[in-house]
């Protein structure tokens, strides 16, 4: 009997097993969401494009066939979680593994089609490009710390960068027999950790930039603040609760008491100033330097950073250089956290102790998504949805607003006379296209007959393929490449990549990032 019972619960078991892998391979699946910078890039001959598999650690080769449609030759086995990829020349290509911190270089050439050689680099590394005379130096950002790292990272030391850009001789790199290869040099630089990279048309500067790298602004507590007088009536310190300790006596436009909170401030190259304009110096003992893009000398005997460029944006995506003028384009969004309301904009009533005060709203106005054209040290940004109109909030879905929106632009390609930019906007699902010399004068008009709808979402990638009037875009919501015609600029086709992300996050990941879904204003 014992015997029988345990064959069946065995039986029973065996059963489970067999008709639960989908479960279980759900539930094992680890997601990482790396951030990706630069998926894609095409071969010096444009034969082959290369695409990033971010989700299936792998790195794709295809063959671009004569109408400029793409047919899948190969996958290759590269790090964990890979971000960003430079062709090297029509052998190699250098991939960046953010979780695995390592670099992959893989042949792409004659011979077996394999990772041939991983340099070991910092912590959470995000984008390599070329440079230098003749491309000979491989320069890659990381954060200021990992286990590769030979540096001291300083984690509570002042003054310390957090940002290092690794640089890689590749003539020394083929003949390093070393684990891990032997970097050149290492350059810290004074920003938050860094993501993306781009060399000027000469190659002999290298942009870094970081990535979180703020805006100047820093919080005060909530104590202190009831105890020194809040904004933006800094003036109406009273007892409301009968503790007898006054406090920053803000009201709503119902007259309803906010609760006691912090405060952000933000400076303003002389004083820690709140949104009315209150010094809070004495409460804020440090220096806090915006430093955004960083610009490296490649060709120096050991490459160098030569000069700092500030008020680029809060959060830097990717940049590109323009291969005629120089100048360089840099994606990004600008917080506007100083303001300290998220109702609606109004004005504060009048009080025997204050007069009558208008305020501005974080509501509807939050964030903007901006292009800053640097040229020669200085920055000019600009706001690449003008069009909305933020006296007024909030417009029912669909609307005019939200259809002409681009939200957090990213990845971006160039034509080779450096008229077009194209860019990708990550949080609405297409691809803006602007005249270069409009966007560097701000006289653009929000145009949907400017924009190429995408049938996958999340535009990360962008290769420009000029011979064939074609424009490859990595969609990564679906994780795909989408196929644009830039005549029409229309999408006329996809190749979907394999995806092993379980479907509730494919199908979940727009909830998280699409702003022409969740936003009123796109």
């Amino acid at each position: 009997m014992f015997d029988r019972r345990y064959k069946s619960l065995l039986l029973i078991i065996v059963i489970q097993l067999l008709f639960a892998p989908s479960v279980f391979s759900d539930s094992a699946y680890t997601l990482f969401e790396s951030g990706q910078v630069r998926p894609l890039a095409m071969s010096p001959d444009g034969k082959k494009l290369f695409a990033l598999n971010t989700p299936d650690n792998r790195l794709e080769v295809f063959r671009i066939k004569r109408n400029g449609t793409l047919k899948h030759q190969r996958s290759i086995l590269v790090g964990m979680e890979p971000v960003a990829l430079a062709v090297r020349n029509r052998n190699e290509v250098w991939v960046v593994n953010s979780i695995s911190d390592s670099v992959s270089i893989v042949n792409v050439g004659r011979g077996p089609k394999q990772v041939i050689k991983t340099l070991l680099v910092g912590d959470e590394p995000m984008d390599i490009v070329f440079a230098g005379e003749h491309n000979e130096r491989a320069f890659i950002t990381t954060a200021h710390r990992g286990q590769n790292s030979p540096v001291d990272p300083a984690l509570t030391t002042p003054g310390v960068g957090r940002a290092d850009v690794w640089v890689f001789d590749v003539d020394d790199v083929d003949h390093d027999t070393s684990l891990g290869g032997t970097p050149l040099t290492i350059i810290t630089l004074f920003t938050d950790s860094p993501r993306a990279l781009t060399v000027s048309a000469d190659g002999s500067k290298v942009y870094a930039a970081g990535f979180k790298t703020g805006n100047k602004t820093t919080t005060v507590a909530e104590t202190v603040v009831t105890d020194n007088g809040g904004v933006p009536l800094a003036s109406l310190n009273v007892d409301t609760d009968g503790d007898g300790v006054p406090e920053a006596h803000m009201t709503d436009t119902a007259g309803n008491m906010q609760p006691l909170t912090g405060l952000i401030v933000q400076h303003d190259g002389e004083h820690w100033v709140d949104e009315s304009g209150k010094v809070w110096d004495h409460l804020v003992n440090f220096n806090l330097p915006d430093k955004d893009v960083f610009v490296i000398d490649a060709n120096a005997d050991v490459p160098m950073e030569i000069e700092a460029i500030s008020g680029v944006g809060t959060i830097i995506f990717n940049m590109i250089s323009n291969p005629v003028n120089g100048k360089i384009y840099v994606t990004n969004t600008e917080a506007l956290n100083l303001k300290r309301f998220t109702g609606p904009a109004d004005t504060l009533p009048a009080t025997t102790d204050a007069p009558a005060t208008d305020y501005t709203t974080l509501n509807g106005h939050f964030v903007e998504s901006r292009i800053s054209v640097l040229d020669d040290g200085n920055v000019t940004p600009v706001h690449l949805n003008k069009h909305i109109d933020y006296s007024v909030c909030c417009n029912d879905l669909p609307n005019d607003e939200n259809a002409r929106s681009l939200a957090q632009p990213m990845d971006m390609a160039i034509s080779s006379d450096g008229k077009t930019l194209y860019v990708a906007a990550f949080g609405s699902g297409k691809v803006g296209v602007f005249d270069t010399a409009q966007l560097e004068h701000n006289t653009f008009v929000p145009d949907l007959a400017n924009q190429i709808q995408l049938s996958g979402g999340g535009p990360a990638g962008l290769v420009l393929n000029e011979k064939k009037n074609r424009l490859y875009v990595l969609t990564r919501f679906n994780n795909a490449i989408s196929i644009v015609d830039t005549n029409t600029n229309t999408e006329i086709s996809q190749v979907q990549m394999y995806n092993p992300e379980p479907a509730h996050i494919v199908k979940g990941r727009q909830y998280h990032y699409d702003a022409s879904l969740t936003s009123s204003r796109g």
